[in-house]
Formats: C-alpha cells, structure tokens, sequence
C-alpha cells in the first residue's frame, strides 16, 4: 500500500533458450526511448535519514529523491554484510541456494545463469559500476562495460541508455570509529538502542555515524548534480539504498531488522509513468516487502527485460512488476573467522529468527568488529558484570528461536517465542521459514567446505537441486533436531550417527555438543567412534564436544584429533578454520599447542586469498591469548 507523505547437457541448452526468451520479451519498440537507470548506494547505514523521520539526521539531498520518489519502508537486505548481500543483488538469487552465504567465499553459477548487467549489456544498456564488486560468486563472462573508480555514464555512446552505480564507503564501519574525530551530531542527543551500554563511547560511534551519513548525503548530491549538468534528470529513475543495517555491533552482521533494513528510496521521471506501479504516488512511501533479491528482477522489468524465471526475487517496478510477497528472508552464515548459521523471516510487524548454532554466543570475537569503541567498551563492561538484561543478551547463548514485534518493540529485545499469545504467529513463520529451505535448496546445512567438496565438476545451485548428491530432506531433519535443544530429541540424533550421509552425522554431532554434558553422557560411545568419522567436519564436533564436556584424561586425544585437521597444505582452508575455532573455543586445555599453531601455513593455494586470511586471523588470535 503506498500512502502520501538438470544438468549439464540442459544447462547449455537452457543457457541459449533463456537468452533468446529474454531479448524476445523485450518491449520497447524502436521509437521509444528508454530509461536511464542509475543507483546510487552507500555502506553500512540504515534508514537513518531524514526523509525517514529520523529528526537526528541531516540528509538534505537524499530527502530530496524522496519528496519527488517515493520511500520503501520495509526494504531488507537479506544479508546484513557487504559481500553476501552484494552477491544477492549479482545473481538474483539467495545466495544459500547458490553456496555462496558465508563471508568472502566464492563459488560459481550454473551456466544457465548470468549476473544481471549481462541482460542489461545485451539489451542496448551501457554499465557501469564505480566501482566496489566484492562478490562471492565468480563473474560471469564480461559484466561491466566498466567497474572501476573512473566508471562514469558520461563514457557511453551518443544517445546509449546507461545503467550506472556509484557506491559511497564513507558510512562503512571503519569510518564510523576512526579518529581523530570532530563531532558535528551532538553525542548527547544520540538514541541509544536498548541492547546497547549508554556509555560516551556508544554515544560517540552513534553521533559520528551520523556525521559520517551526512557527509554522504554530500556526495549523493554531487551525482544528482551531475546528471542535472548532463540534461538528464527527467530521462533516468534513480534509486538510493543502503547496503546492509548499521555498522555498528548487532546491527552489521546480525539478520535482525537492525541488521538487514535499509532505506530505498526510487525516483521516477513523469515520462516514464507507465513504469510506475498503479499506487505509486510522488513523495509517498510504501510498506511492500522489498530487497535485494528483488533488485535484479526490477531493473530487468523497468529496462522493459521479462526476469529470467529462475530469479527468486519479485520485480516491484516496471512492465514486469509481480504481486508484493507475503514474507522476506535473510541469512547469517560465517562471518569473517567465525562460524554461524541464522535464517530469518519477516512480514513488516515481525520478525522470526532459526538459530542453528545456538550453543555459540552472538557476538562471538571478530576480530574486525572489536575495533570499535562500542564493541569494546559493551565487552568489557559485560565482563565486569556491570549489565543487565538486554544488555547482556549478545554476550550470551542463543535460543533456537527468537520472535520479535517490530511495532511493539523496535529494538527487538522481547523474545516471544514462548508466548502463548503469539503461538500462531511462531507457527505461521516457522512453516514460511520450512517452505523457503526447500523452494530455494539452501545448501547451508553443509559444513562449507563441503559445499565445495560435493559441488566439484558441477555449482552448488545443481548439487543442492540433485536430490541423490544433497539430501536435504535428512539433513534438514537432523540439523532442526539437533539444534532444538530438546532432549527427547537424542534418541533421534544417536540414530543419526549411522546414516550414509556426512552432513546427517555432522548435525548429529552438533546436537550432541550443543546438550553439553547431559548430551554427552547419553551418546558417548557414538561420540567416541565419531573421532574416526571419514568427515573431518564430523570429527571436529566431537572433538569439541568431548573436549569440553568428556573427562580430562581424555583431552590430549580429543586436541590431537584437531591439530591433525588445522594444517592448511594437508586440509584446506575450511577446515582449518573449523577445527582453529575449536581449539580457540577450548582456551586452556588447547593452550599447550599454541607454539606449534603459530607456526602453522595459511596458504590454501585452492583456495581464495580471502579465506586463507581468516586462517591467519584465527592463528593469530589464538596466539595472542595469555
């Protein structure tokens, strides 16, 4: 409502035929002309900004789009961090179906799929991206006329229709804590979330924030000018979005709505009307779902380009334009070095979270976000028990499930999931959560290297199709199981330790590590013979498992088992970082091998330059620790 204010032979085939289907859809004809489309984009701020309501802010120019556009007011990210949600923009696809959901990873598309500018290129259009890519999916063939920080539409042909990005670093959370500072936004006026310390160094890294929102605003309207210079203002819609929530910590990185809601704001030109959806009203707003999985289908229909059926997202602008969704989805897997899986759902009032890693705490220690005061001084605090509840939550263990109201409780700190009077509500967004695992194949439920392992000599989108290579069925089966906590639920995971498939026996493991104690005492004997697993991934969580909660005599025989894992040159890089993690979450009964981790490789040469950073981090982490 807008309101004022399979397989490969088939691949190939498949490939040509989409190809040819796309430019056959196309309906423009040769006399009419066609929208310029340009986005400009920002990093790591929410909806933080005047045209929002936000009365802290000072978005002069942003505004302006709005009070001639309209603003989206439940537009998600899907992923809270850079590189996922860039990728979910890329491919028009959730990046859980493609293997590509964990941090700076990179894995490929089948071949009947093509990062969107390619539809855009074989239509007319000149692209390009100035100039961040940072994706997690290899590139498909030529993608940009030009990606780089010269890239401009100005380097078009004469009269070519142009689709450009310029994206903005200076919100991104490096620049929200570097300092030497001097404050513009008053520290004193900061609205400090409840699940944050109201301390001066939150207030400082909230106030700098928006500083650094408003010295934004100045360079959006410096494109905005740009394109009035060029005479092109009433021939290009333009849009504004965010990139993820917040850099600031359990906003950046978490699929809460701090995490993933961004403001969009679109802006189309009066000639173009018959783009414009029939609610589209200047200087309105809509509550329709919006995100990024639907950025790639829209610029399609809005270039008069029919998406490709295999794009998961909703084209809400254009010729093309669909019904608006019942629910949006978002994700959390490894983060950097850390390890974690999160799904998430929303509808615009709430917002239902699946933890399947709930015996990690939220913020475990990456080492990029600890750089900030906030993270910091929140740590430290919690550690001198100076907090209380919410302040304490992100410290501490995760429920399997969390259900928020956003209207209610807007800085989602009221867990529902156990109330009664919400039961509905927990199931109606359980079953959208179930229904979206297996419409997508979200190949998650794999230890990442075994996306890579069970996807070699085809993508993972193919092996989470096959159903024979990935059983998603059991394995969903065991990893909901397993990470219920519930302890009628162990008979169910002792069964599991028997199954043909690694990843069933993985989250077996898991279920077993995450009931501690209790856990281990009644599958002991199948933890034991989990040592000797053929899956290293399996072994690691016994290993972790025993260590932590078995007897002491047996230490030595449950750290051997990962140090014989952490060896990048005779693992690989995925599992070395699974098994390093253990070992750093072991702290003292891990300590005596720190001198032989120090001098451990981290160079995977199959893997991405990227991912053997994060091996490094972790060594060095571990052998910081006193």
């Amino acid at each position: 409502m807008i309101k004022k204010i399979n397989r490969r032979t088939f691949l190939s085939a498949a490939s040509a035929a989409s190809t040819a289907a796309l430019l056959s859809n196309r309906t423009w004809s040769e006399s009419q002309k066609r929208p310029n489309i340009l986005w400009i984009t920002s990093e790591d701020n929410g909806p933080h900004l005047g045209c929002y309501g936000d009365a802290y802010a000072d978005t002069p120019h942003i505004d302006g789009i709005a009070a001639k556009g309209v603003i989206y007011r439940n537009a998600w990210s899907t992923a809270p961090v850079c590189a996922p949600a860039r990728t979910t923009i890329i491919s028009g696809v959730y990046p859980p179906c493609t293997g590509s959901e964990h941090m700076r990873s990179m894995t490929q598309l089948p071949e009947f799929m093509k990062m969107y500018p390619c539809y855009l290129r074989e239509a007319g259009y000149y692209c390009t991206n100035n100039s961040k890519e940072d994706y997690n999916l290899e590139k498909t063939g030529k993608v940009w006329d030009e990606s780089s920080n010269k890239a401009h539409w100005r380097n078009r042909k004469p009269g070519q229709p142009f689709f450009a990005i310029f994206n903005f670093t200076t919100t991104h959370e490096s620049q929200i804590r570097k300092r030497p500072h001097e404050w513009i936004h008053d520290p004193d006026k900061v609205r400090v979330p409840a699940y944050h310390p109201d301390t001066p160094e939150v207030r400082k890294d909230w106030a700098q924030y928006h500083d650094k929102i408003t010295e934004m605003d100045a360079q959006v309207g410096k494109v905005l000018q740009e394109l009035e210079e060029d005479g092109l203002a009433e021939d290009t819609i333009i849009f504004y979005y965010g990139d993820h929530g917040s850099g600031m910590p359990r906003s950046k990185r978490w699929p809460y709505d701090s995490g993933l809601r961004v403001p969009m704001v679109v802006h189309i030109p009066d000639q173009f009307k018959d783009l414009m959806p029939d609610d589209y009203q200047k200087g309105g707003e809509s509550d329709r779902l919006t995100g990024f999985i639907d950025l790639a289908p829209t610029v399609l229909s809005l270039a008069g380009i029919k998406p490709p059926d295999y794009m998961q997202g909703h084209a809400f602008l254009g010729r093309f334009t669909t019904p608006k969704p019942e629910f949006y989805f978002g994700f959390r897997g490894r983060m950097d070095e850390r390890y974690d899986m999160v799904r998430t759902v929303g509808d615009g009032r709430y917002v239902y979270l699946r933890q399947y890693m709930p015996h990690k705490i939220y913020g475990q220690h990456i080492d990029y976000m600890f750089q900030t005061p906030t993270t910091q001084v929140w740590k430290k605090m919690y550690d001198e028990g100076r907090l209380e509840p919410p302040k304490t939550y992100f410290w501490e263990t995760k429920p399997p499930e969390e259900l928020y109201d956003l209207k209610n409780d807007p800085d989602e700190v009221n867990n529902l999931a156990n109330s009664p009077e919400h039961r509905e509500m927990l199931e109606k967004m359980r079953k959208a959560h179930k229904a979206w695992v297996f419409r997508v194949r979200d190949v998650g439920f794999l230890p990442e290297g075994e996306i890579h392992s069970r996807s070699q000599g085809s993508t993972p989108y193919q092996m989470g199709h096959d159903k024979a290579a990935y059983p998603l069925e059991r394995i969903f089966a065991a990893a909901d199981s397993a990470s219920s906590l519930e302890m009628n639920a162990i008979p169910d995971l002792r069964k599991a330790f028997a199954d043909d498939d690694s990843a069933v026996r993985y989250w077996a493991a898991l279920g077993i590590l995450m009931r501690k104690k209790d856990g281990l005492k009644a599958a002991k004997n199948e933890m034991d013979r989990a040592l000797h697993d053929n899956s290293p991934y399996v072994r690691i969580a016994a290993a972790e498992a025993l260590g932590k909660y078995g007897r002491d005599e047996d230490a030595a025989r449950d750290i051997q088992t990962l140090m014989e894992l952490v060896n990048v040159e005779k693992t690989s890089a995925y599992i070395s970082m699974a098994a390093l993690n253990v070992l750093d979450e072991l702290g003292e009964k891990a300590a005596d091998q720190k001198e032989i981790i120090q001098t451990l490789p981290t160079q995977d040469p199959s893997a991405p330059t990227r991912a053997n950073g994060y091996v490094s981090r972790l060594i060095q982490t571990i052998s910081e620790k006193q």
